[in-house]
């Protein structure tokens, strides 16, 4: 109940600020549409920040308002709502949605904890490492359920063995590293965060000249970014963030039992597996990948029709597959996926996702864009860098408190103007907004995975704050060696250099 006068106050807002600039804020009488998507922008804002109505509900504003202001038709602005990145969701998500039904990701999870858990602190590692693995691929909600009671187990054993007093800094350690892993793996792969897939398209609807970023890319920088973050929460969290008694031992005979539960591998577990490698494999090596002092050249080469193919039409195609391989298991074994599935597609996701692409179809289409731009111009005498880390330090406290999708929906568009104004390349600014989106360790209401292991009641708000704050510094870092080091990697040119496409 206390959300609801803060959801009433944004409405009010939202509605009092849209009117408001509708009748009064024409910035260019010459070109009225500008005002017009600025009042939109602004109502979208509020009430995305608020939630004062469902998030989804919000992104289909565009529908109804884009052709009444006479910004772009309606036929138009509903195909920013269904695209190829929508595809590479819905296919990516099909193929985690197996994993789940055939339990194959809880037997990755276990595995991988296991090899890597040998000590207390090992085992944290383990449990981080993961959900980071998994994360890279299925939903961070979801892999944060999964791990949640594996956790817990093993938590509760100890609290039996040594008292919950004795173990409780083992205990926060452990729970965090399971939130933390999962947020930061998501970054590694396109399709591991709905951030990352809204930043590939919107860079698309603002820039439809530029080379499309595909997964095997986005790789090059996301992986050793999470990696190595992964490894620096760790030593953080287990080393100098949270003291415990080193005497303390998780007992691994827990996930040794687990791991005898689930028997030997089955037939259904090594289908998904088999789709889910060759889908990986098949989105990392479709175009060239260029590493510096060697390229290794993309599949789509080889024959024409395959450049016509990206990675949406990849993970449909390899989704597909398992709706026609027969499953075993069952008196009525039926597919590996059945119709069952598309109800736990979540749809909500797949409309704020619209509704930020239609954003920023209308930032373009309104002549909003270069009407920022133009603004920003004045901020052009100041060193790149430091706009990147007022960008980076932004985007990360203020997805604390705010849906990340959303926000980064709302700012991706005013990046790129801002960029194309001061002649700075616009993957430096949008590229540091969308890792950042995701690097928010502080609030149980930042992430959903930060959400799931405050509910286990074994973590204080004050507890995750303070660990947070420091977490949240040393990822901004991270963030902005990683854009100065892998940059010419991703986008093929270097930071300092403005794109033609851009001009």
């Amino acid at each position: 109940m206390s959300n609801l006068p803060w959801k009433r106050i944004g409405l009010i807002l939202g509605l009092t600020v849209f009117t408001g600039m509708l009748l009064f804020y024409d910035p260019q009488p010459d070109q009225p549409e500008v005002g017009k998507m600025a009042a939109i922008a602004a109502l979208m804002a509020i009430l995305w920040i608020s939630e004062a109505i469902p998030l989804s509900a919000t992104a289909l504003i565009p529908i109804v308002t884009f052709p009444l202001t006479g910004i772009l038709d309606s036929g138009l602005i509903a195909k920013a709502y269904v695209n190829s990145i929508i595809f590479l969701f819905i296919g990516g998500f099909l193929i985690a949605l197996s994993m789940e039904r055939w339990n194959l990701h809880r037997r990755i999870a276990l595995n991988i904890i296991y090899v890597i858990g040998r000590r207390a602190d090992l085992l944290i590692l383990g449990f981080m490492a993961a959900s980071a693995f998994l994360s890279m691929w299925i939903s961070n909600t979801a892999t944060a359920v999964m791990m949640l009671p594996i956790g817990l187990a093993i938590v509760t054993k100890m609290e039996e063995e040594f008292g919950k007093d004795k173990s409780h800094s083992l205990t926060l350690a452990l729970m965090l590293g399971i939130a933390y892993g999962c947020s930061i793996g998501g970054v590694a792969t396109l399709v591991g965060t709905p951030t990352n897939l809204a930043f590939v398209r919107i860079f698309h609807e603002s820039f439809p000249d530029a080379p499309q970023i595909t997964f095997g890319q986005w790789l090059i920088i996301g992986l050793p970014y999470s990696i190595t973050l992964l490894v620096v929460t760790w030593f953080l969290l287990t080393r100098v963030l949270i003291k415990f008694d080193k005497g303390l031992s998780l007992n691994r005979s827990l996930i040794q039992r687990e791991l005898k539960d689930l028997g030997p591998i089955q037939y259904e577990e090594k289908v998904v597996l088999a789709v889910f490698m060759t889908t990986v494999a098949l989105w990392t090596f479709r175009q060239d990948l260029n590493l510096g002092s060697f390229t290794i050249p993309g599949w789509s080469n080889l024959w024409g029709q395959f450049s016509k193919i990206d990675d949406g039409s990849v993970a449909v195609a390899t989704s597909l597959l398992l709706f026609f391989l027969p499953a075993k298991k069952g008196d009525d074994p039926g597919r590996i996926l059945q119709a069952d599935v598309f109800a736990k597609i979540p749809w909500a996701i797949i409309l704020l996702f619209g509704g930020g692409f239609a954003l920023a179809t209308g930032f373009g289409a309104s002549g909003l864009s270069e009407h920022i731009g133009q603004s920003f111009r004045a901020l052009g005498t100041f060193p790149v860098l430091f706009f990147v880390i007022i960008i980076c330090i932004s985007v990360t406290f203020l997805t604390e408190l705010t849906s990340n999708v959303a926000t980064l929906s709302m700012l991706l568009p005013i990046l790129a103007s801002w960029a194309v104004s001061i002649h700075v390349h616009p993957l430096v600014f949008m590229i540091s907004a969308t890792i950042s989106a995701s690097m928010a360790f502080m609030m149980p209401v930042a992430t959903p995975p930060n959400a799931v292991v405050f509910g286990s009641q074994r973590i204080r708000i004050a507890e995750m704050a303070r660990t947070g704050l420091l977490l949240n510094l040393v990822a901004i870092v991270f963030t902005i060696i990683a854009l100065y080091v892998f940059f010419p990697y991703v986008t093929g040119s270097s930071m300092g250099e403005f794109p033609t496409w851009a001009k």
